[in-house]
């Protein structure tokens, strides 16, 4: 593999990826907190595919083979990895935060358990 990412691809994936957090802390709802933890997540995770699938995934092809290229950045193939990235935080954030709402409103709190059996608040 050879590093062909120059310090304009390399602002434009930055650019892309908070992007594509600032879309998934929109799109996965809650507070505050929430959608900081979401933006944070997928800015760093679309990042890194971003760097696998412009570097590993397609780092042999040149401006020639796949267009268009940003300064060895395969933006096509990056866009494509981000918003798949995207979708996978946004879904799982949504399902995770779902699952404590329920936990929460079912009256069981995970650290009254005595005996490994929870205790119902009342």
């Amino acid at each position: 593999m050879q590093w062909d990412l120059g310090i304009q691809g390399l602002a434009v994936l930055a650019a892309m990826s908070l992007g594509f957090g600032i879309v998934a802390g929109l799109l996965v709802g809650g507070g505050f907190s929430h959608r900081g933890w979401a933006t944070a997540i997928t800015a760093v995770a679309c990042f890194g595919a971003g760097l696998l699938a412009s570097e590993v995934w397609f780092g042999w092809a040149t401006e020639e083979d796949l267009q268009p290229n940003i300064g060895g950045l395969s933006r096509d193939e990056v866009l494509l990895s981000s918003v798949l990235t995207t979708v996978i935080v946004v879904v799982v954030m949504r399902w995770v935060s779902r699952r404590a709402r329920r936990h929460e409103t079912s009256g069981i709190a995970a650290d009254d358990r005595r005996g490994g059996r929870p205790v119902r608040r009342g």
